[in-house]
């Protein structure tokens, strides 16, 4: 798929609300509720927030968040990162995390982190496989047994 699209999302859109139910039922369908960190809609509406897509035509193929922080350090905080199920593996999630990583070199954040679950193995994959290494819990997170906490040096 040569002619994806990395585009700025507007939470409220329909189909970008669409995209979020999609990851909220597999987050919940994966993790007990007290075990998700899942940001709402109003909380991507957020100044500190930058949500992208990644489109191919009209569909949105999948989504990341890149929110910053500056309550451990400053940092950028990797969320929302998802691929619709027909999409996966055809490079989509690398374009998403090139275009969040690139744009956290640009505004000069040390530092990208992120929280996720042990029962998704291909999204840990992918975070080992852009260089992120694991870490303890950072800001507010407390220990979960089933959470990773991973952190991307820039």
């Amino acid at each position: 798929m040569n002619d994806m699209e990395v585009i700025e999302l507007d939470p409220a859109a329909k189909n970008v609300r669409e995209i979020i139910e999609d990851i909220d039922g597999l987050m919940n369908a994966l993790y007990p509720q007290e075990s998700n960190q899942l940001l709402s809609i109003e909380e991507l509406k957020e100044k500190n927030v930058h949500f992208i897509g990644v489109k191919n035509n009209q569909d949105i193929l999948g989504c990341g968040a890149l929110v910053y922080k500056n309550n451990d350090g400053v940092y950028g905080e990797l969320k929302r990162v998802y691929v619709k199920s027909k999409y996966r593996g055809q490079g989509v999630s690398k374009v998403i995390m090139q275009a969040l990583i690139a744009h956290a070199r640009k505004s000069q954040l040390p530092v990208i982190r992120l929280e996720a679950g042990i029962r998704q193995p291909e999204a840990l994959s992918l975070y080992k496989k852009v260089g992120f290494q694991e870490r303890q819990e950072y800001g507010s997170y407390q220990y979960d047994p089933l959470s990773i906490y991973m952190e991307l040096k820039l």
